[in-house]
């Protein structure tokens, strides 16, 4: 069995994927390290230990991410070649999704925008707002400094304590506008709000921006489909903030499994469909 490696080496984790030679999933994992060097040969490792994967059998390494650019030699003296973030988040998302043609949004230190179908992917934007945005308001805010102790204490907060609801500013309802829809994200500071409150309305806020991106880009495109990828899917009420704004909007969300491995996947299917 000769293993395709798909690595994708962010700015703080690396994500693995291992396909066999017939293009099966073999396995996924992640690591996180100092640096993308000590990062990317501990998931190869990790990989290697946990699927039982011997180096003999690995015909190929595919690098991808931001930290990609570290590596120009072959790995492990085995044949390592490099693609592009962008097509691998398209290829990846629509194989996690097992449709043909989407939006595909890569959650990651920050978030990118592409348009995939069969003829090839697109990238049409991105945002600074992402996981990076959510590590750095709460050092400042909070004093936290990874994501697990964030949503630890987010588990029983209330957006509402720190946001401004459009109930909050209208005498009576109005069709178009849910009374629950966040009219200002930290608008409505309450003195009594606690750290939850802040740790929720910080996640609301970051999950809330980028679902409205994501609808405003495929607005006036038939394509309506948006796959969710990259470690912030996991965010608490990811799942419900996206399809709240995507009935307001048309757009049918869709968070697949394995979708913080997306990426990574996409890069070994650059290689394994690639035209011989």
């Amino acid at each position: 069995m000769s293993v395709v490696l798909g690595i994708d080496i962010g700015g703080s984790t690396t994500k693995i994927v291992g396909f066999s030679s017939c293009g099966d999933l073999i396995g996924e994992l992640q690591v996180e390290a100092a640096d993308q060097v000590t990062s990317m040969y501990g998931a190869i490792g990790h990989f290697m230990r946990k699927y039982q994967i011997t180096l003999d059998s690995i015909g190929k390494i595919v690098l991808t991410g931001v930290g990609a650019t570290f590596f120009d030699d072959d790995i492990h003296g085995k044949p390592t070649e490099k693609v592009d973030e962008f097509p691998a988040i398209g290829y990846g998302g629509l194989y996690l999704a097992h449709i043909d043609e989407a939006y595909v949004a890569s959650m990651g230190t920050g978030t990118a925008f592409v348009r995939a179908t069969k003829e090839g992917v697109t990238h049409i934007g991105g945002s600074g707002v992402g996981g990076g945005t959510l590590i750095g308001l709460a050092s400042i805010m909070l004093q936290k400094y990874n994501i697990e102790a964030i949503l630890h204490i987010a588990k029983n907060g209330a957006a509402e304590n720190v946001d401004l609801m459009v109930k909050d500013i209208l005498k009576y309802d109005i069709p178009s506008l849910p009374a629950n829809l966040t009219a200002a994200n930290f608008g409505k500071v309450k003195s009594t709000a606690s750290e939850a409150d802040i740790a929720v309305g910080i996640i609301n806020m970051i999950i809330e921006t980028i679902g409205m991106l994501a609808a405003f880009a495929c607005k006036n495109d038939t394509i309506k489909n948006f796959i969710m990828t990259g470690a912030l899917t996991t965010l608490p009420n990811a799942k419900e903030t996206f399809e709240a704004i995507g009935k307001m909007h048309g757009v049918n969300f869709i968070i697949p499994q394995k979708a913080i491995y997306a990426t990574a996947i996409g890069a070994a299917l650059s290689h394994i469909n690639a035209p011989r």
